[in-house]
């Protein structure tokens, strides 16, 4: 029988909740080893929410060398591919068996709505384990061509130790695009999340012990990030980090890896994604796809559409179906009603960040058409309406830096010149699209963008089989598909010779 859910199933499920909030290091859970802790405030209504154990460099010592000791052992990276596979299967179906529970943990956290946490985080999440898992027993090592009197051996070996450093805003996602491939690759993972969201990551470990991971494979430490995020990074028993978040620390992260051991580095940072969109497209789906594409979520999606280019000759038409289309749709509501498409922002902090960058929008001269105002308020938590703004220029701030909220900046262009210049008029190069009719058009604007990808006459449409990540200053490395397996991983050659050279 499938469950119907209500608000007050929610809220009862939320009454007899008891997060978790220790480490979890070599398969157990374990308080900082100073005994600090802090405390979250919850976005949905600014009230107290979970106690987390505040995390140091002897906490990020302890989960290296847990990790370490399990790499060195070949305990899971020689296991035989099928009993491993085994393993990542478990841990996939045990984490929809705990959806109910993970979903609230997320949305717990970071205040979106539970139904997006329970029918899409918790079932990408599921989803990816279950995707790397398939892969451990298809991974082949290659015989190189050689003389008649040699074999040459060119092996994928894990790197060993890897740390992953996650962001707030899709934690179940993204922690399983950087545990699945690591993991399967027979590495070890010391995972810091980001203070705001660490409860579905320590769910995660427990689920993965219950599995048959052995202890040391994944562990978790919370806190913040100078005080254990960069202990990580800086570490020189770690011989990875994979980071995702924003540009700014990803190169305070790049520099960490110079000052240890060179250790290698994999970032995925942060969007201005442009939607272009021609008079010839098809305007309604133009619409959908530049609402969803920025407000999902309340805009905390690193590559959110939000720089709409379009042809100014149907901008008026378009953003009043834009209008329509989230009025209609893109409800927001408290995260625990089930009928909220989008929910609160991560915190106050960024609550006021949002609100300034559409008070700076407005005083450079951006004519604000709906939205983009705080409301709610009475509840407590952070929330924020889905706006668009008009008379855009691409040097505006609105068009130029990262909002992280659910803000539309339209710009007008009058030819496809004109309209790549703008689109690739920015440091970073994470997504993009482009709606027309013209199919050489299409595909001759694709090429020309700079993103790691771009849609046609759609938006954030993707699967595990399509690598993710970014050009420029969005970074480089990639999460999902076989190709993720590569960046945990080296190539070792082993040759033999058996005869004379």
């Amino acid at each position: 029988m499938t469950q119907e859910y209500t608000r007050a199933y929610w809220e009862n499920l939320l009454a007899g909740l008891k997060p978790e909030g220790r480490h979890f290091i070599d398969g157990a859970h374990r308080p900082s080893a100073s005994g600090a802790t802090f405390t979250r405030t919850r976005p949905m209504d600014g009230k107290p929410g979970a106690e987390l154990a505040r995390g140091g460099g002897a906490d990020v010592d302890a989960a290296v060398a847990a990790a370490r000791a399990v790499f060195e052992s070949g305990i899971w990276r020689k296991k035989e591919p099928r009993e491993k596979k085994k393993n990542m299967l478990k841990w996939a179906d045990l984490i929809r068996q705990h959806g109910e529970e993970l979903a609230m943990l997320e949305t717990l956290d970071v205040g979106k709505p539970i139904m997006a946490s329970l029918n899409v985080d918790v079932r990408l999440a599921a989803d990816g384990i279950q995707y790397y898992g398939e892969m451990i027993d298809k991974l082949y090592d290659e015989i190189a061509p050689t003389g008649p009197n040699a074999r040459a051996l060119v092996r994928k070996v894990p790197l060993g130790v890897v740390g992953a450093i996650t962001p707030w805003n899709y934690p179940l996602i993204i922690d399983a695009w950087k545990l699945g491939p690591a993991i399967a690759a027979g590495n070890s993972v010391v995972l810091k999340p980001a203070e705001q969201s660490s409860l579905s990551a320590i769910k995660l470990a427990e689920l993965a012990i219950e599995a048959g991971l052995p202890a040391g494979v994944f562990n978790v430490v919370t806190g913040y990030g100078e005080e254990a995020g960069k202990p990580l990074a800086l570490h020189m028993d770690v011989d990875m980090i994979a980071f995702t978040g924003s540009t700014e620390v990803g190169k305070l992260i790049m520099g960490y890896a110079a000052q240890s051991n060179v250790k290698r580095v994999a970032l995925e940072l942060g969007g201005k994604s442009p939607l272009v969109v021609f008079e010839d497209a098809d305007l309604d789906a133009a619409a959908s796809a530049a609402a969803w594409g920025c407000f999902y979520n309340s805009g905390e999606t690193c590559h959110a559409s939000t720089r709409l280019i379009v042809q100014r000759s149907v901008q008026e038409a378009l953003i009043e179906k834009i209008q329509a289309v989230t009025r209609r749709e893109i409800t927001l509501g408290h995260p625990l009603d089930p009928s909220a498409q989008i929910g609160a922002l991560i915190e106050e902090d960024h609550m006021k960040k949002v609100l300034s960058m559409i008070a700076a929008g407005e005083k450079e001269g951006g004519r604000r058409v709906f939205g983009a105002e705080r409301v709610m308020d009475e509840t407590g938590g952070y929330y924020v309406s889905p706006g668009v703004f008009v008379d855009v220029t691409n040097d505006m701030k609105l068009a130029r830096q990262e909002v992280f909220g659910p803000v539309l900046a339209a710009i007008p262009f009058e030819t496809e010149e004109e309209a790549l210049r703008i689109a690739n008029d920015t440091v970073y190069g994470l997504a993009g699209a482009v709606f027309t009719r013209d199919m050489d058009r299409a595909h001759r604007f694709s090429e020309a963008i700079h993103a790691g990808t771009v849609w046609i006459n759609t938006y954030d449409m993707s699967s595990f089989a399509t690598p993710f990540g970014g050009f420029k200053q969005s970074g480089f490395g990639r999460d999902r598909s076989a190709h993720a397996i590569d960046k945990y991983c080296d190539y070792k050659t082993i040759w033999q010779q058996f005869g004379s050279a």
